[in-house]
């Protein structure tokens, strides 16, 4: 049987910000990184603050590119996409889940998780039908006309979840997702992830200072200087 190939191989991955400045000094982050995620994983990348693990979220999710090094998704070379491609690819098959949680005031919690259809043509019947099945997903369906100022901290992060999954993502992308919550409710939104993962099939990249939520995962990799470290 042949080997399974990963969706994603990242291969001596570098990222030097301020190449295009004489004035200032160039600072590297990322040094070297090497990263293979396959179906239905869950991977966190563990490392204190500056230490690259946000730089490589942005490059796996094509939010930023890699100074050097050669990125693979699907077996192709992400460099020789075309930025159509790649906007199309983030539209399609990445959600992302940040630490700010950037919902719009004005909005329900259907209307922000309905959002990303709106991009990719869905109609106004299915948006909302969507909508409402991500937020049942996240434990909010009692909650769908309500506004950030309603929710708790911890179900408006779950509003941010639903949205990243209401495309129906191959690869889901959380940079700190438990980072601005209370020890309790980081745990449930923890629970979310993971049951994301193994019972929806989900694939996870997690990015977190925090060694409790790293171990969580099924694979904790440690980055340190802008490079993975064993310890």
């Amino acid at each position: 049987m042949a080997e399974k190939e990963p969706f994603i191989k990242l291969v001596e991955i570098t990222k030097t910000y301020g190449l295009d400045n004489p004035d200032i000094e160039p600072v590297k982050v990322l040094k070297g990184i090497n990263l293979e995620i396959y179906d239905n994983d869950f991977i966190s990348i563990m490392g204190p603050s500056g230490c690259g693990k946000s730089t490589l979220m942005n490059i796996v999710g094509l939010l930023d590119q890699q100074t050097t090094g050669d990125y693979f998704l699907r077996g192709e070379k992400v460099e020789a996409m075309s930025q159509d491609d790649r906007s199309m690819i983030r539209r399609s098959t990445i959600g992302f889940v940040f630490q700010g949680y950037n919902l719009l005031k004005r909005m329900s919690a259907r209307e922000q998780v309905a959002l990303p259809l709106s991009y990719v043509g869905v109609p106004m019947a299915e948006k909302k039908k969507r909508a409402i099945e991500a937020l049942k997903m996240v434990g909010l369906g009692e909650r769908i006309d309500a506004l950030p100022n309603q929710l708790s901290w911890g179900q408006q992060q779950r509003v941010c979840i639903a949205r990243a999954i209401v495309n129906n993502p191959w690869l889901i992308l959380a940079d700190e997702p438990t980072g601005a919550l209370d020890s309790k409710t980081g745990e449930e939104i923890l629970n979310l992830f993971q049951n994301l993962n193994k019972n929806e099939g989900k694939t996870i990249l997690l990015i977190t200072h925090d060694s409790h939520i790293g171990a969580a995962a099924k694979k904790m990799i440690r980055i340190k200087d802008g490079l993975f470290v064993d310890e």
